[in-house]
């Protein structure tokens, strides 16, 4: 028996019908990133506008930093989906530099 894939979303209004788990702000989103620290998550769809003054940075520089000191996070594919193509592109040029697979989605 295989194991459910396991699919996380960080957006503050989509729905994200296959996502296993949701997080609508920026701090809930590191908070599911930490509860998956050391697991395989099969991919993580990204927004950058997560409403008000909110944004995906700080998930990004989580990610950035586990990288940094050797402990990325286990992902097979960043999605990221967000109507914002300047911030969409920043997360995917980030997130690349550190050799995370990333893929730009329709929002």
């Amino acid at each position: 028996m295989t194991a459910a894939p396991v699919i996380l979303g960080i957006d503050d209004l989509r729905p994200l019908p296959r996502a296993t788990r949701i997080a609508r702000t920026s701090r809930a989103g590191i908070q599911l990133l930490e509860e998956h620290r050391g697991r395989f998550i099969d991919e993580l769809w990204l927004d950058h506008d997560l409403g008000g003054e909110d944004s995906i940075l700080p998930v990004v520089t989580l990610l950035e930093e586990a990288a940094f000191h050797g402990r990325p996070f286990d992902i097979g594919t960043v999605f990221v989906h967000s109507a914002n193509p300047t911030g969409a592109e920043t997360v995917v040029r980030s997130l690349t530099h550190w050799r995370y697979r990333v893929r730009r989605a329709t929002a």
